[in-house]
């Protein structure tokens, strides 16, 4: 009877399959798991230390909504000089994590009914977010474009709904970086029809090509971009939970009311942390990520699986099409059969991929990958 009463919106929420397949490998004894984006390094030490002294100094009282003016200001300064324009102190939000400033961006932009764009395979996170503000998550399929977004595709998808692009670049689960045409048609669209562009940067520090552009490039749509990101990936810091977005500042003026009464602030303690992470380059942590690439992919290709090669992030996004299996029952099976937990590709929008992540210690990745050819020459009957 009280669940008669509830929000309906919520019994349109999927779990994360991600986490529920993290789960199933806890089951078995010895299962390798190859499903969580969890860096293996531990948080760097000059962070971790900072974090320890603002503990120390009693800095665990209430602090502003969006954040110490000194990390907002760090914050600003750190994105003007990775991308040549000035951002400033005004327009951010300290949030909870990149998963937060999604929700406060989507939240604070969408009516019911509204359309959202969102390019597949593509992060869950993004549709259900949407669902919960009661908006459609219109899907781009860009398998068969490289994983690239182009012209004709996108624009066949708007309606009079449509309010907003979500780009993720690098990509989960593929790796992809959105090339220039891409980013242009996306560009063009949001300008002609007015949209918002909400651009999911966390891994724009995890990148492995010179050809890397963000949308917040663009000035002529700089009014309708919201930059989300997170100190979750280049820093290893998942659980601190801690992550901003910059928006222009009418927008941002009402996105931080969502905030406020969403999580109130982000924790006091860590708002020196995350200054001094700003600090701290993650080379170590990407030239590990980009040693580690170059071995699956070899693996993975010598075992004949097609898998595009990622240019960013720390995901392979392999194809099992030619087994005949529903990535489900393949990565149950796998777990079952062979001891080794993947991602299916269906919680992304592909169901004929798998997703293996590489952060993982190197005997980890070499057992799991070992198991993976294992299983697959049992499917292939060899």
């Amino acid at each position: 009877m009280m669940r008669e009463k509830m929000n309906s919106a919520v019994f349109d929420l999927r779990r994360s399959a991600i986490r529920e397949f993290a789960k199933l490998a806890k089951q078995i004894p010895g299962c390798i798991s190859l499903t969580l984006g969890e860096p293996d390094f531990d948080t760097p030490q000059p962070i971790r230390k900072q974090a320890e002294l603002s503990l120390e100094n009693g800095e665990t009282h209430y602090i502003e909504n969006n954040g110490l003016k000194a990390l907002r200001e760090k914050i600003a300064s750190f994105e003007t000089d990775r991308h040549g324009f000035r951002y400033s102190e005004d327009q951010v939000i300290v949030t909870s994590g990149a998963t937060e400033a999604l929700f406060v961006s989507l939240f604070g932009i969408l009516n019911p009914d509204d359309e959202v764009i969102i390019p597949t395979p593509a992060f869950v996170l993004y549709e259900e977010i949407v669902k919960l503000c009661r908006a459609k998550a219109v899907k781009l399929d860009t398998s068969v474009t490289g994983f690239q977004i182009r012209k004709s595709a996108l624009e066949a998808l708007v309606t009079q709904r449509t309010k907003a692009i979500v780009l993720n670049s690098p990509n989960n689960p593929t790796g992809t970086v959105l090339d220039i045409e891409s980013l242009n048609a996306v560009r063009l669209l949001a300008r002609e029809r007015n949209l918002f562009v909400i651009c999911d940067d966390v891994y724009n520090q995890l990148i492995y090509t010179d050809n890397y552009h963000s949308f917040t490039e663009f000035e002529d749509v700089r009014d309708r971009t919201i930059l989300v990101q997170s100190y979750s990936k280049p820093y290893a810091m998942t659980g601190w939970r801690m992550g901003y977005l910059i928006a222009p500042a009418e927008i941002k003026e009402r996105l931080e009311l969502v905030h406020q009464f969403t999580v109130v602030s982000t924790p006091a303690p860590f708002q020196k942390a995350a200054v001094t992470a700003l600090d701290f380059d993650p080379a170590e942590l990407r030239e590990t990520y980009r040693r580690r690439r170059a071995y699956m992919l070899s693996r993975l290709r010598a075992m004949d699986l097609e898998v595009p090669e990622p240019e960013g992030a720390f995901y392979m996004f392999p194809s099992i099409r030619k087994f005949g299996i529903d990535s489900s029952t393949f990565c149950r099976r796998m777990i079952e059969e062979a001891g080794l937990a993947a991602t299916p590709g269906f919680c992304f929008g592909s169901d004929d991929h798998i997703r293996l992540t590489y952060c993982y210690s190197d005997p980890e990745l070499a057992e799991g990958l070992d198991r993976l050819q294992s299983f697959i020459r049992k499917l292939e009957g060899k």
